[in-house]
């Protein structure tokens, strides 16, 4: 028997603890506070916790490390939204947390007997761990009502030496390292016959190795010179403004540009607060903005055809008018609009009656060709939907357009998680994003990762730049979701034959 198993196994009241300390330690990882090195070592301590543990006891484990991780990485929910909204998102995400890990426990219990040499448990035990870490990831990015793809242990790499992976490996593959890496350490703890030494050896090699792999190669194809605008309006949820005021705040933003030579301007989500296909006259501002910066504009707005409202974005000319619209394909379950509504009404009635109107799931293409340029469009929360990023890669865009409204969060952490999204989205993919806020986070980022520039937050403002566009494909995108399939499905396999290994030991 691998003696080292009850050596570091912790009694349950201190691997509660451990976990409860781990979740804190991880989202300390991630934006705002942003030390990245910390993301390993919460990762670390969770499975230390799980050490000895059974597939019950793993569970409890998991779920007071998800709920700590959760109710602290997304406590800006309450900030309009208040507790019961923030507690059910953070509880959902908690259960597929404990599922997880109670899972992972399995692995590190019974693992030793299916691979009972150093080799399988310094070699392949990790990558089960890690593989189903990321199924787990993986999971609860696409299911249900679209997934919650927040919260990622990639996410937190995004100013981090190791951020640059993700153009080889994307999103999936750079968690997966980044939970192998921890997973190294934490076997390491468990081979006390190992030199000393020799541990720390392996634990540098191990991230030695990671660090001396290159990063992928800008390759640019040409630039574009663009005006992206910042116009601090006052565009949340529960905000109280007269409609037309958010698009006359990016107006007045805008017209300090008068006579900049830009190929396009883009505004953010919702900028049009009026619908400029419906309103004559928020149209005639469009028309004016787009005339005198003699290009076209990329604008947020509302757009109900026939019966069904969308979250839109809308490739303006002067004189033609919207002569392309892309619609938000991943509106946000139970904010912009309400699933299964009658089933969840009687639960929280006044909050479910806050969502007056559902958006529509949209149907068009991601794509805006702007005279020549391929620019691939993100509406909000679509910058962290791994697919329609892929979808943009796939139809040749050469440059990302995010368009955001942060309005409702505050000067909370929100706007500056989503724009660590945004920064990995440039590197996964080596392809400049133009992350653009009502409000802030603002920037615009290089396909190596770098701020070109950016504005400051709750401020009016525009940013004026010559980027770099791009045709290249990173291995990233080449391989597609491919890669998360394959380690998930070393994870799940590993689990299958670990808990094989725990039936036969009981029946003994």
């Amino acid at each position: 028997m691998w003696g080292s198993e009850r050596a570091f196994s912790l009694p349950l009241w201190a691997s509660v603890l451990v976990a409860a300390g781990a979740g804190a330690i991880l989202d300390a990882g991630f934006p705002d506070r942003d030390w990245w090195f910390l993301a390993p070592v919460g990762v670390a301590l969770m499975l230390l916790a799980l050490l000895g543990r059974s597939l019950g006891t793993g569970l409890l484990v998991g779920l007071v490390a998800g709920l700590s991780f959760w109710l602290i990485h997304i406590f800006w929910i309450t900030l309009y939204l208040g507790l019961v909204p923030w507690f059910a998102l953070g509880g959902l995400q908690s259960l597929f947390f404990a599922a997880g890990l109670g899972l992972t426990a399995v692995v590190l219990r019974h693992g030793h007997l299916v691979w009972p040499g150093v080799g399988g448990r310094l070699g392949v035990m990790p990558v089960i761990v890690a593989g189903l870490w990321t199924a787990r990831e993986a999971i609860s990015a696409v299911w249900p009502y679209g997934g919650f793809a927040w919260g990622r242990i990639a996410l937190s790499q995004s100013e981090s030496p190791f951020g640059p992976l993700v153009a080889w490996v994307g999103l999936s593959g750079l968690s997966f390292l980044m939970v192998w890496l921890s997973a190294i350490a934490v076997q390491l703890c468990r081979e006390p016959e190992l030199a000393r030494t020799l541990r720390a050896g392996v634990a540098v090699g191990a991230v030695a190795l990671l660090l001396a792999i290159p990063a992928w190669p800008t390759v640019q194809t040409g630039t574009t010179r663009l005006a992206a605008v910042q116009g601090n309006a006052d565009a949340g949820l529960f905000a109280e403004y007269a409609p037309g005021q958010i698009l006359e705040d990016h107006t007045s933003a805008t017209l300090p540009l008068l006579g900049e030579t830009v190929d396009f301007v883009v505004w953010p989500e919702n900028a049009s607060d009026v619908d400029p296909t419906q309103s004559a006259a928020a149209a005639q501002i469009l028309d004016y903005i787009s005339t005198e910066m003699d290009a076209p504009l990329i604008t947020g707005t509302i757009t109900r055809p026939e019966d069904t409202y969308y979250n839109s974005s809308l490739l303006w000319k002067a004189g033609r008018g919207a002569v392309d619209v892309y619609d938000k394909i991943h509106p946000v379950p139970f904010a912009e609009y309400m699933p299964d509504r009658a089933f969840w009404r009687p639960f929280a009635p006044d909050l479910i009656d806050l969502i007056g109107r559902d958006y529509g799931i949209g149907t068009r293409d991601n794509i805006f060709d702007i005279d020549g340029v391929l620019a691939g469009i993100a509406i909000c929360f679509d910058i962290a939907d791994d697919q329609l990023v892929h979808e943009m890669i796939d139809g040749n865009a050469q440059i990302i357009l995010a368009q955001t409204n942060n309005a409702d969060f505050g000067r909370t952490d929100e706007s500056v998680q989503q724009l660590a999204i945004a920064r990995l989205r440039a590197l996964e993919t080596s392809r400049t994003v133009v992350n653009i806020s009502t409000v802030g986070s603002s920037a615009i980022i290089t396909p190596d990762g770098q701020t070109l520039d950016s504005l400051p937050t709750f401020t009016a403002g525009a940013m004026v730049q010559t980027v770099p566009l791009s045709d290249a494909v990173t291995p990233a995108m080449l391989a597609g979701r491919g890669l998360e399939w394959l380690v998930s499905g070393l994870g799940l396999a590993g689990l299958a034959l670990c808990s094989g290994a725990a039936r036969r030991r009981h029946r003994r």
